[in-house]
This record gives structure tokens, C-alpha cells and sequence, in this order.
């Protein structure tokens, strides 16, 4: 039977997507791609994270090679910048394998340096790049919501924002190759700051008789009001969506925001930039991971501010 125009159209628009990078982030990520019609090949170490995206309509890969090869885009969600320099520009990396043309995302969140060294050499390849670290979460990654910070020449930044579209809500271009990485780390330096912050007020609030609810009331419609107050309250009850009502169970674990509150440190000190209270808060974010709480959401913060840390051994 004839397909009509429609069919023919969309099928037209459909495209080979590798991704490499299945965790809990790059996951739903790809399922989503899938979902939207995208032919999708995944990589991941671990096999689990390969079913699932089988489970959701994509295909696995054993190999960078199968994965890109007949791509025409590549995505990449990755822990740190030395795996996205040798995923990419390795002997076996993406640089040899995929077609000149490609168009490649990496959303890793990563060292501004890193992103530019590699969006160099892709460029030099012939393929469109661009960073494109993401916030919102797991949450905003299984719902299609995320936000992407992404640098990288308007060219690039075009023909990647089709795809962009289906995995994210919120999509800002910041300007040229490694910018993406840029937003993002001095993001959650404000993130991270404001966290501790709302977190001192409500312990001081405690030790002062004031209830949670009361200080909640004013203060996020007051001047004091900010995201870290009004859309993830460190205590239980006044925002239920916030991890403070489910034991704080990440959202957003504390092991990554000390990741992104370093990786500011590590560009600040390259910059020769002042940045007193971004150190203050790494260091203390480092002293609760190095409690053992890294995988407790990062607002969690609140319980060391208390003195009330969980088991330290």
C-alpha cells in the first residue's frame, strides 16, 4: 500500500541517533528519543542500562564503532571530562568512527577546557559539536523537561536543537564552544550556596522556636525567597515535592553537586576569579560526602548544619 505524504515526511525527519551514556541521567534521555520515533543505538558498561533502553524501543551496541557509525547524531552523557576527551578523541573514539557531518551533543557536565578541547577537534573533523549539560534532574529527564545550557556555533547549535527539544523544555544557547559548561558550573555554584543558606535559616529558625511553616510562609514571598526555598524546601512539609519529605532520597545527589561546586573552583582559580563563598560551599559539601552521604540529595546539607549527619562510621 502507498504511504501517504504524511508517513513520508515523518520518516524523513526521523534520524540514526547513537548515545552513549545510559545512566540515570542518559537513560530516559534516549527512551525519550526513541519515544519521538528516533532510531536509537545505546552503549553503556553496564548491561542493565542497555535493556532498559531496549525495553523502551532502542537498540543496544558492544562498541563506540557500532554505536556512531551510521549516526547522524551522537549523544553523550559521561561522568567527567577525561572519559568525554577519550570517548571522543581516543584511538577508538567517536572522532574516528562516526561520519563527517555528524551532529554530536555531549551533555555531560564536565570542565569548560575539556568541552573546548574537544569541540576543537570535532570541528577538525568536520562534524557539528555542542556542549549541552542539562539541569532538572532525573525527574526532568524521564518527563521530557530538562533545561540544556548549550555553547557551541549557531550552525551546530541549529541542527542540535531538534533534539534538544524532545529531551529538554528549556533550551538557551550561551554562546560559543564550552560556554554550555560554563553556565552551568557557575548555575550550580548558586545553587549549591543558596542550599546552605536557606538550610542556616531554617536551623536557626529551630533553635529560635520558629515553626518551619511560619518562616516558609514569609520568607518565600519576602526577600529571602529563592529556588532553593520555594521549589526545594530542605525540611518536610511546606514544598511535598521536595526530597526533604522522602528522607532526602535524590533528585540531585550531594556526590554531584560537590562534582559541579570543584568543577567552579577548578575554573575559578584558572580565571583568577574571587570566589569566597563557592569555596566555603565546596568545602562543606565535601565534608558531608566525606561523611558518607554522597548519594543522599544535596539538600540534605540541612542534617550536617545540624549537627545530625547520618552514620559516620
Amino acid at each position: 500500500m502507498r504511504r501517504n505524504q504524511y508517513q513520508e515526511a515523518r520518516e524523513e525527519r526521523m534520524a540514526r541517533i547513537g548515545f552513549i551514556g545510559l545512566g540515570n541521567m542518559g537513560g530516559p534521555m534516549a527512551a525519550n528519543l526513541a519515544a519521538a520515533g528516533h532510531e536509537v543505538t545505546g552503549l553503556d558498561l553496564s548491561m542493565e542500562a542497555v535493556k532498559r533502553l531496549e525495553a523502551a524501543g532502542g537498540a543496544g551496541a558492544d562498541s563506540i564503532a557500532e554505536t556512531v557509525a551510521f549516526a547522524d547524531v551522537v549523544v553523550t552523557m559521561l561522568p567527567a571530562g577525561a572519559h568525554v576527551r577519550e570517548v571522543y578523541t581516543g584511538d577508538d573514539g567517536i572522532l574516528t568512527h562516526a561520519r563527517p557531518g555528524t551532529v554530536l551533543i555531549d551533555s555531560s557536565t564536565i570542565d569548560v577546557d575539556s568541552a573546548r578541547v574537544v569541540a576543537d577537534a570535532a570541528q577538525a573533523a568536520g562534524m557539528a559539536m555542542v556542549d549541552a549539560p542539562v539541569s532538572g534532574g532525573v525527574g526532568g529527564a524521564q518527563a521530557g523537561t530538562l533545561t540544556f545550557m548549550v555553547g557551541g556555533p549557531e550552525e551546530a547549535f541549529a541542527k542540535a536543537r531538534p533534539y534538544l527539544e524532545i529531551m529538554g523544555k528549556t533550551i538557551v544557547h550561551a554562546g560559543g564552544a564550552g560556554n554550555g559548561q560554563a553556565a552551568k558550573i557557575c548555575n550550580n555554584m548558586i545553587l549549591g550556596i543558596s542550599m546552605i543558606g536557606v538550610s542556616e535559616a531554617f536551623v536557626l529558625a529551630e533553635k529560635l522556636g520558629l515553626d518551619h511553616q511560619k518562616l516558609f510562609d514569609i520568607a518565600s514571598t519576602a526577600s529571602g525567597q529563592c529556588w532553593s526555598m520555594t521549589s526545594y524546601c530542605p525540611v518536610p512539609g511546606p514544598v511535598p515535592a521536595s526530597p526533604a519529605n522522602r528522607d532526602y532520597q535524590p533528585g540531585f545527589a550531594a556526590a554531584m553537586m560537590l562534582k559541579d561546586l570543584k568543577l567552579a573552583q577548578d575554573a575559578a582559580r584558572s580565571v583568577d576569579a574571587s570566589t569566597p563563598l563557592g569555596a566555603e560551599a565546596s568545602a562543606l559539601y565535601s565534608l558531608f560526602c566525606n561523611a558518607g552521604n554522597e548519594g543522599m540529595d544535596f539538600s540534605g546539607i540541612i542534617k550536617y548544619l545540624r549537627g545530625k549527619v547520618a552514620d559516620q562510621g
